[in-house]
């Protein structure tokens, strides 16, 4: 286990970190700030082992950042499905926070990262796909799928007439 973090992986991380907190602010769950996601990352890759050892420390990153957005957002829903089970409303209003990118906190965490590193970040499928762990073809699926979904609920919104 790494106890220290050395100046190259200080020097490393402030570097990369405006592109980490920016990645984040686009994977995260309704109410976690993007920074907890990047500490969070962080801190359990330097727990195993220096930034300055790996071959593409913000692809790295990226991908822990996006599992601990997945596993927040998966420990939400479980919470949120058992206290609907005991008839609690507890945690039924989500955090709401304007900005360009809350239409894209309606999909998943992985969903966001594939649409941002596309669409934002002008980044090709492949490079999605190495961040999420899958193929090209399922990054494009979950793309393909997470864009559906937001037409579908926007296009109701606005027939809806939901002044939002």
């Amino acid at each position: 286990m790494n106890n220290s973090v050395s100046s190259r992986d200080t020097r490393l991380f402030e570097s990369i970190y405006p592109a980490l907190s920016r990645f984040a602010g686009a994977v995260r769950p309704s109410g976690v700030d993007p920074d907890d996601l990047v500490q969070e990352a962080l801190a359990r890759t330097l727990a195993a082992r220096s930034l300055d050892s790996l071959d593409d420390p913000v692809a790295y990153l990226r991908t822990a950042i996006v599992r601990v957005a997945s596993n927040l957002a998966r420990g939400r829903r479980r919470h949120r499905d058992r206290t609907v089970r005991i008839g609690t409303t507890a945690g039924a209003i989500a955090d709401r926070y304007p900005s360009d990118l809350a239409d894209l906190m309606r999909v998943s965490p992985r969903a966001r990262a594939v649409l941002f590193l596309v669409y934002i970040e002008d980044q090709p499928y492949r490079h999605a796909a190495s961040i999420l762990g899958c193929t090209e073809d399922a990054a494009r699926a979950v793309a393909s799928r997470a864009i559906r979904q937001l037409r579908r609920e926007l296009r109701a919104e606005l027939e809806m007439g939901d002044p939002r």
